[in-house]
């Protein structure tokens, strides 16, 4: 199976856990932290390309999970996260990873929102090593290893 198949087939299984919990990931914390990853891997290698940026705001509206949020609001989060990487990465970056963490004491949604990462990141057909990196840092954010996820 070739890798673009594998990287397909775990970005489906993932979907799949995530629409299965949708119920479960309503609360204002989850559409913050899941907007903040969304960010932090758009940005991963530290330039927001525009195309890129406009892709994940379209996976962003379509995605299922996050039907349960006016899709205003998380563009408005997902533009303030990218403003604040964009404005300067390293500390930008600490500020989306604490709004990350804040999910740590509500475990599915924290998996919930490394799972959302993931599937942002494998979404064009390729987990690239810098988004696999701002990950396992959010990862780390909410208390999960990433060996959990493969990373």
């Amino acid at each position: 199976m070739a890798l673009w198949d594998v990287l397909k087939e775990s970005i489906a299984k993932i979907q799949a856990h995530l629409v299965a919990k949708k119920n479960d990931l309503k609360g204002a914390a989850f559409r913050d932290a899941s907007m903040a990853m969304c960010a932090l891997v758009t940005a991963a290698d530290g330039k927001i390309d525009p195309a890129e940026r406009q892709r994940v705001a379209k996976l962003i509206t379509t995605n299922e999970v996050l039907q349960h949020f006016p899709a205003d609001e998380l563009r408005a989060q997902y533009d303030a996260n990218l403003e604040k990487l964009a404005a300067d990465f390293d500390f930008g970056k600490v500020a989306v990873l604490q709004e990350i963490g804040k999910t740590k004491d509500k475990p599915v949604e924290a998996r919930a929102t490394i799972q959302i990462g993931i599937v942002i990141g494998g979404a064009d057909g390729t987990f690239s090593e810098e988004e696999k990196a701002v990950v396992r840092e959010a990862c780390y954010a909410v208390g999960l290893l990433p060996y959990e996820f493969d990373l």
